[in-house]
């Protein structure tokens, strides 16, 4: 699952930088075109003006695209990278959460049900064939129920920490990308003015032009960095609050497991 994530995000993010440069092909060839109208007539002035106008109004990809290009390949990349990665984890963890959620009221009523209808082997059965770590934390605790209900106690609570680490799986690399992406944009930022100031001793002046594409790069490597940061930390929390919101589902099921058990064995 992860590897399909992987790949369609790669794939998305190589088809759209071909639609950019395609774009950019494009403009680069109608540029000269537009040159020798505005210099043929002077009609060609309001053409002019809504070329412009067209420049001002790119679309929000193509910008960020070309200030992409503008930060440089060697600090750009890896943060762009580390984005796409951890979005893919993100988005496998949120479907895995997703699919692992159900209606606990509903399951429990369907296991009382059975158990008092059909005995342990029909409530096995119906938590055998229900999704979700609730589901798989029942099916533990009946299959030792013939030893007893601390065997059944020890199975849900060690089985429940399984369940809990299985959830959380993947988590560590979302927190290490969300710290390292920072962490280059500021490397990128720390370059970009060694770059200046390196140019400005080389010149032996103070020139705006010198400096201003070291300092770009600077402030470009580390918005870029900030970005993924906060994105990932959105997808993080959300996770996290998640996982927190099904432990404490486990946990209150697993109470009423011990005591629709304890109910059973004594009729």
């Amino acid at each position: 699952m992860k590897k399909l994530f992987l790949i369609l995000s790669v794939a998305m993010f190589s088809l759209g930088s071909v639609d950019v440069f395609a774009q950019d092909n494009a403009n680069e060839g109608a540029a000269p075109a537009a040159t020798e109208e505005v210099e043929a007539t002077a009609e060609a002035a309001p053409a002019a003006v809504d070329a412009e106008a067209q420049i001002a109004g790119e679309s929000l990809h193509h910008v960020m695209m070309q200030k992409f290009l503008e930060g440089g390949w060697a600090w750009m990349l890896p943060i762009l990278i580390f984005l796409i990665i951890g979005l893919a984890v993100a988005i496998e963890r949120i479907l895995y959460l997703s699919f692992s959620t159900i209606n606990s009221k509903k399951f429990i009523d369907r296991i009382e049900e059975a158990l008092n209808n059909g005995g342990i082997d029909a409530a096995m059965e119906i938590a055998r064939n229900t999704r979700g770590p609730i589901a798989s934390i029942y099916y533990q605790g009946l299959s030792r129920y013939n030893q007893g209900l601390d065997a059944v106690e020890k199975s849900v609570v060690s089985y429940g920490s399984v369940q809990t680490g299985q959830m959380e799986s993947g988590l560590t690399w979302i927190g290490l990308f969300i710290a390292l992406s920072p962490m280059l944009g500021f490397m990128g930022t720390v370059v970009g003015m060694i770059d200046a100031f390196d140019a400005i001793q080389a010149a032996g002046d103070i020139s705006p032009t010198l400096v201003a594409g070291g300092i770009k790069v600077a402030l470009l490597t580390t918005l870029m960095g900030l970005i993924a940061a906060v994105i990932l930390q959105l997808f993080y929390n959300y996770i996290v609050s998640k996982i927190d919101s099904l432990v404490n589902e486990m946990e209150d099921s697993s109470i009423t497991l011990t005591d629709m058990l304890t109910t059973y064995s004594k009729k």
